[in-house]
C-alpha cells in the first residue's frame, strides 16, 4: 500500500513539472510590434511583395505572403499600317468553299481593321490596290496600283474604301503596289512604327518598265528590289501570298516554275527577302489575316523569365520557430522547408507573363521548446528578400529588400515562478526529483527488509 502511495506521489510530481513547462509556453504572449510590406520594384511596373496577411497571436503565429506580380502591359501597335491588296483577275477566282479569294481576302482584312483600330486611337491604316492598268498603254508604270484610302483611324471609312476594291487589270504589278504604299507613308513616324501588309494571289508578272515579257528575270529582279527596298522604310513587312494551286507548274512564257519564281522574288517562309513571308492555300487566308499577322503586329508580351525570390530569415526565427506552407506556389516551385545553411527559401519562376501574378504562403508559429534568450526582445522575422530576373529585353538583373516585420515575445509569468525554460529551474526541479526518488526507494527497501 505504501508502495503504491510513493510511486502515486513520484507520477504527480513528475506531471507537476510537466504542467508547469506547459503552462510557462501558454504564458508567454506574442504581439506583432511591426508588419511593413517589403516591396520591390521591377520593369516599369511590376512588383515582388512580402507581407503579413494574417495573425493568430493566441496560438502565436502569423502568416506571411510572397507575391510576384507582372504589371508590364502589351501595349497595341501605334504609327502606320498599309495594306497592299491584289484586285487582278484571279482575285474573282471561286474557291472550295463558294466565296471568291477576293472576298476571303477584303472580310479578312476588315476583321484585321476593326481588330486593330479598336480604342487605338495612336494607329492609322492606309490601303493601296495593285493589278495592272486598264488602260494597256499604261501597265508596266505606277499607275498599276491606285491608292484606296489614305492612313486614317477611322475604320468605317477605311473598311468602306476597301469593300468598294473591284476587279481591275488582269495582271499583277506588285511592285507597283509596293512601291505606291511606301510612298503614302507620311513623314511624321519612324521607321519601327511603319507597317506594310501585302496580300495576294499571284505571283508577279509585271513590273514597273520591264521587258515586256511576263514572268521574265527582268520582272522578278525589278519585284524583289522593291521589296528589298522597304528595309530604308521599315522592317516590318508581312507578306501572305496564295492562289498557286500548282507550285511545280511552269509559268508560261516563262521557262521558270510558279514555285521558283516565288522563291526568287520572297524567298521562303524559313529565310524570306524581307520581313515575314505567309504562303498558303485558300482555306487558310482568313486564319492567317486576322490571327497571325494580327499577332504579328502586336508587340511581344513582356514575360519575364527565370525569376528567383529568395526570402532569407534570422537565426532565432530558424531556431524557436515552426515553419509550414499555408498555400503552395500557382506558378513555379519552391524549397520544400528552409535551409539551415543559408536560412532562406528559394522560389523559382520560369517564366511570369503580363497580366499573371504568382503567390505563395508560409506560417511562422513559436516552438513549445523555445529559447530563453528570445523573451522580451524584439524580433526581425526576416533579414532580407532577394529577387534576380531576367526582363523581355534579355538582360539579367537583381534587386533586394531589407524591409521586415518584428515580432515580441512577453514572458506574464508569476513572480514567484522561476522563468519557463530556465536552466537553474528545471535543475532544481531535477534534484527534488531525485531525491524524492532516492528517498522512494530507500524507503521500498527498508520496509521490505522489515518484513
Amino acid at each position: 500500500m505504501k508502495k503504491s502511495k510513493i510511486l502515486l506521489t513520484l507520477f504527480l510530481l513528475i506531471t507537476l513539472i510537466a504542467t508547469i513547462s506547459s503552462a510557462a509556453y501558454n504564458d508567454v504572449t506574442m504581439t506583432v510590434v511591426e508588419e511593413p510590406t517589403a516591396t520591390i520594384n521591377f520593369g516599369t511596373k511590376s512588383t515582388v511583395e512580402r507581407s503579413v496577411i494574417s495573425k493568430d497571436l493566441k496560438n502565436k503565429e502569423i502568416t506571411l505572403q510572397l507575391k510576384v506580380t507582372n504589371n508590364e502591359e502589351s501595349s497595341k501597335p501605334t504609327g502606320e499600317v498599309m495594306l497592299v491588296i491584289d484586285n487582278s483577275k484571279s482575285m474573282i477566282d471561286t474557291t472550295s468553299n463558294g466565296k471568291t479569294r477576293e472576298d476571303l481576302v477584303i472580310d479578312s482584312a476588315k476583321t484585321l481593321i476593326t481588330n486593330l483600330l479598336k480604342d487605338n486611337t495612336k494607329l492609322k491604316i492606309g490601303a493601296v490596290s495593285f493589278s495592272t492598268n486598264t488602260d494597256i498603254s499604261k501597265e508596266g508604270t505606277i499607275e498599276d496600283a491606285k491608292l484606296v484610302s489614305a492612313l486614317t483611324n477611322d475604320s468605317s471609312k477605311l473598311i468602306k474604301a476597301i469593300s468598294n476594291i473591284q476587279y481591275d487589270g488582269p495582271r499583277t504589278d506588285l511592285q507597283a503596289g509596293v512601291n505606291l504604299a511606301k510612298e503614302s507613308f507620311s513623314d511624321k513616324t519612324d521607321n519601327s512604327h511603319k507597317y506594310i501588309i501585302v496580300l495576294s494571289d499571284g505571283v508577279p508578272n509585271v513590273a514597273i518598265n520591264y521587258d515586256k515579257n511576263y514572268y521574265s528575270d527582268d520582272v522578278i529582279a525589278k519585284t524583289k528590289a522593291e521589296l528589298q527596298s522597304l528595309s530604308k522604310v521599315t522592317d516590318n513587312v508581312y507578306i501572305m501570298l496564295t492562289g498557286i494551286s500548282n507550285g511545280e507548274a511552269t509559268a508560261t512564257p516563262s521557262t521558270k516554275t510558279y514555285n521558283q519564281i516565288i522563291e526568287s522574288v520572297f524567298g521562303t517562309t524559313e529565310k524570306p527577302t524581307i520581313g515575314k513571308f505567309y504562303y498558303v492555300t485558300d482555306d487558310k487566308i482568313e486564319t492567317t489575316i486576322t490571327n497571325d499577322i494580327y499577332k504579328d503586329l502586336l508587340p511581344v508580351s513582356k514575360s519575364f523569365t527565370n525569376l528567383k525570390v529568395t526570402d532569407y530569415f534570422t537565426k532565432e526565427i530558424v531556431e524557436n520557430f515552426d515553419f509550414s506552407y499555408v498555400k503552395n506556389p500557382n506558378i513555379g516551385t519552391i524549397s520544400d522547408k528552409i535551409d539551415t545553411k543559408t536560412n532562406s527559401i528559394l522560389w523559382t519562376i520560369p517564366e511570369l507573363k503580363s497580366g499573371e501574378t504568382a503567390i505563395v504562403q508560409y506560417k511562422l508559429k513559436l516552438k513549445t521548446n523555445y529559447s530563453e534568450d528570445i523573451i522580451n526582445k524584439v524580433l526581425n522575422t526576416n533579414t532580407k528578400l532577394d529577387l534576380s530576373y531576367t526582363d523581355s529585353d534579355n538582360k539579367t538583373n537583381t534587386k533586394s529588400s531589407d524591409v521586415t516585420p518584428k515580432v515580441k515575445l512577453t514572458e506574464q509569468l508569476p513572480t514567484v515562478l522561476p522563468k519557463a525554460g530556465s536552466t537553474i529551474f528545471f535543475g532544481f526541479m531535477g534534484i527534488v526529483l531525485v531525491i524524492a526518488t532516492a528517498f522512494g526507494i530507500k524507503y521500498i527497501v527498508v520496509t521490505n527488509s522489515m518484513k
